[in-house]
This record gives C-alpha cells, sequence and structure tokens, in this order.
C-alpha cells in the first residue's frame, strides 16, 4: 500500500476522536498501534499520554529528536467531511491529527533504513500543546536523554490551514513564534444605582479605558521591528442594564518576541492600568500567566532545514518566512534546550484561496491530505541529512560545516 494512503487512513482515524488536553488515551492507543512492529524503543508518558520511541541506527552517531503534537481543540466541527468529528465539542481543528500522521509515516521510513542510519532518531509524539505545557512535561519526563544521548538537533512542523499556498515550506532563523502572557485585571469600584453615577465608583467606565489605553501604550512604547501584541478575549461586569457593579474583570493576551520586550511590557501594562483605576478613586489588582516562550529557531538549524526543503522537493517548495508569526508553540521550550528549527507548512485545501480560508483554530478550519507525504518525507531527511552531517562535522558544528560546503 503507498504509504500517502496509509497515512491518509491514520490522519482521518485520529480525526475521528479528537481528545483534550494531556490525557489522550484513546489517540495515544492508536498511535501506538501504528507503530507496533517496528524496531523502537518505546515508552509512555507518566504525567500525560505521550509516547517517546527511539529509533537505535545501524552505525554510531549522535541522536536527532522529531516531534508531533497531539491534542485537539474544545471546537464544534463544521466541515463537511466523511471523517468528521464524532465527538460534540471536539474537534482536531490546529492539524495536530497530521502532524502525528507524517511523524508515524516518518517512523516507518527511518525504521525501513535503520542500518544506514549515523546515530539514533527520537519520535516525540507530545500531548497537551493547546496551553497545557506538555513538551516542557515530556523535557521532564527526560525525552530529551530518552537515547542516552542529547540530540544535536530537533525539528518540528505545523500546517497551516490558511494564508500559506498548500504544499510550501516556510522557516527562518532567530524568532518564528511569539511568547504568549496572559495578563488578568480585576478593576474594584463601589457600586451603585444606574440612574446616580455620581454616588459611586464605576469600574466598567474605567475598565474600558484601561483597554482603550493599552492600545495607545503599545504603539507609542515599543519598537515596530520588535513588536507587541495585546488583545483584550474577555470583559465580564455587571448584572443588569441599571446597576453599576462593585468591580469588573477583564482577560488579554499579550504575545512578544525578545525577553526585554517581554519584561517590559509586563511591567508597563501593570502601572497602566493600577493608574487609570487610581485616576478614577479605583483600585486595580493585576496578575500575570506565563505562556510559552518565544520560538527561536537556531540559525545554522534554519538553513539547514531550508536547503533540505529545496534538495527533497525543489526550490519552488520553499519560501523564506519574512517576519515572526504572533502564534505560539510549547516547542520552544525543546529549541531552549536544544538547537533546531520549526517549519511552516501550506495545507489549504485545492480550490480554496489561501487568503481567505478559515484560520487554524476555526471551526470551519479545513486540511488538504495531499501534504501528509511530503511532510513525512521531509521529516525522513532532516533526520538522516542531519545525522550524516554530524558525522563529516567540523569542531565548529553545523555552522562552519555550511560555510565550507557553501
Amino acid at each position: 500500500m503507498d504509504i500517502q494512503d496509509e497515512l491518509v487512513r491514520l490522519r482521518h482515524t485520529l480525526h475521528q476522536e479528537p481528545e483534550l488536553g494531556l490525557t489522550l488515551p484513546r489517540t495515544q492507543e492508536k498511535l501506538l498501534a501504528a507503530l507496533d512492529g517496528l524496531p523502537l524503543e518505546i515508552s509512555t508518558g507518566t504525567r500525560l499520554s505521550s509516547i517517546t520511541a527511539v529509533l537505535r541506527g545501524g552505525r554510531p552517531g549522535p541522536t536527532v529528536l522529531l516531534r508531533a503534537d497531539m491534542d485537539a481543540l474544545p471546537v464544534q466541527e463544521r466541515v463537511a467531511v466523511p471523517y468528521r468529528s464524532r465527538i460534540d465539542g471536539r474537534m482536531h481543528a490546529c492539524g495536530h491529527d497530521l502532524h502525528m500522521a507524517m511523524l508515524v509515516g516518518a517512523a516507518h521510513t527511518l525504521a525501513a533504513r535503520r542500518e544506514s542510519l549515523a546515530g539514533d532518531v527520537v519520535f516525540m509524539f507530545q500531548p497537551g500543546e493547546e496551553g497545557y505545557e506538555g513538551a516542557k512535561l515530556m523535557i521532564e519526563e527526560g525525552v530529551l536523554d530518552a537515547s542516552g544521548s542529547r540530540p544535536v538537533a530537533a525539528y518540528g512542523m505545523h500546517v497551516f490551514a490558511t494564508m500559506v499556498p498548500t504544499g510550501l515550506f516556510l522557516t527562518r532563523g532567530g524568532p518564528i513564534l511569539a511568547a504568549a502572557d496572559t495578563f488578568r485585571v480585576t478593576v474594584r469600584g463601589r457600586g451603585g444605582h444606574g440612574s446616580a453615577p455620581h454616588r459611586a465608583l464605576d469600574p466598567i467606565q474605567a475598565g474600558c479605558e484601561i483597554v482603550s489605553q493599552l492600545q495607545t501604550y503599545v504603539t507609542r512604547n515599543f519598537d515596530v521591528f520588535d513588536p507587541v501584541v495585546v488583545t483584550v478575549g474577555q470583559f465580564h461586569g455587571g448584572t443588569a442594564d441599571n446597576v453599576i457593579p462593585d468591580d469588573c474583570h477583564f482577560d488579554a493576551t499579550i504575545r512578544s518576541f525578545s525577553a526585554d520586550t517581554r519584561a517590559r511590557v509586563k511591567e508597563g501594562v501593570t502601572r497602566l492600568a493600577r493608574g487609570i483605576a487610581e485616576a478614577h478613586g479605583l483600585t486595580a489588582e493585576c496578575s500575570f500567566g506565563i505562556g510559552y516562550p518565544v520560538t527561536v529557531n537556531d540559525e545554522a538549524e534554519a538553513v539547514f532545514a531550508a536547503d533540505t526543503v529545496r534538495e527533497l522537493l525543489g526550490e519552488e517548495r520553499y519560501f523564506p518566512m519574512p517576519q515572526p508569526a504572533t502564534g505560539s508553540e510549547d516547542f520552544s521550550f525543546v529549541l531552549n534546550e536544544v538547537p533546531g528549527a520549526f517549519l511552516v507548512l501550506g495545507a489549504c485545501p485545492s480550490g480554496q484561496d489561501p487568503v481567505g480560508a478559515p484560520s487554524n483554530h476555526s471551526p470551519e478550519a479545513a486540511f488538504d491530505d495531499g501534504v501528509l507525504a511530503d511532510g513525512a518525507a521531509l521529516l525522513t531527511a532532516l533526520a538522516t541529512r542531519r545525522l550524516e552531517a554530524a558525522a563529516t562535522m567540523p569542531a565548529g558544528g553545523l555552522g562552519e560545516l555550511s560555510e565550507l560546503t557553501s
């Protein structure tokens, strides 16, 4: 059977039964079945339904890690496909079902070439990417040491349902995805009757002013070339049209691309919220939920990944990513520990305009099965070529090897 057909079948099976968060027993079961019979050293997580599989190469050498995330989203699917989600309120709206299928495909292909591999490959199947820090938990449980030596490189990939033409691969050196933090504010005042606001201290009015001024604060305090995005996603206050409440609450997501900016924006928005509240005779209680760090590609590994795409699939299949995207990824935790690269793969369904297609996380998000074989092939090539490069690498590392061969 052609590998594309097998990967499509696996992807559809995973898509029909999506699971959320860190505990994905059915997803784990399906993946273990798909890996059954391969010469892998397999272990599963204790705090999450992860799978770590080590393939020992037939020749001595270092380790390379390949990763796929496993979890779905609490989204009601509105895509009319035969394999649509069978579970109400859950959907693989971010394409993680494709990621899993591609990594399984790479595992099968690499296992068939095991004797020629100049080192080991770790396959990292990771739950809990959607806000649960699954990668961080897997690191704590030893995924980076699973082969006995730390990976010399780690690679991950993410499909995009929109903006990127189908089959096109993108990456870049340096920051590729943003850090994501949550800013929580409760404005406390004094309630009263809506007909007499002068006898109360209105938290909603002050809260709305804070929300509005957050945008001015960002544009006037941060370099557009080291950007910050602040979006208030929820605002709650009051119970009736003629009652001024005692307090109101809002939550915002904050995206940034450098450690310095991330620290400055935290201090700045807190000062702003408290200052505006105080100016109106109220108080603002502020807290932060620290989320995923910036996803930073190693410069040399990004060049290596781009060259691998070109050599494997052709020049027309690669496009340099001109600027980072404002999404976030917990693969950032892996890249904080070992050098590597994260890539984007366009997977907008055939016949749709990528510019107007529903985006990842949308209940109408759809992905093209046609990218599965190429995604698996690229993961395979990244592992094999990187292990071979390590076997002939000068003392200066991959960057020096690139200079010598360019």
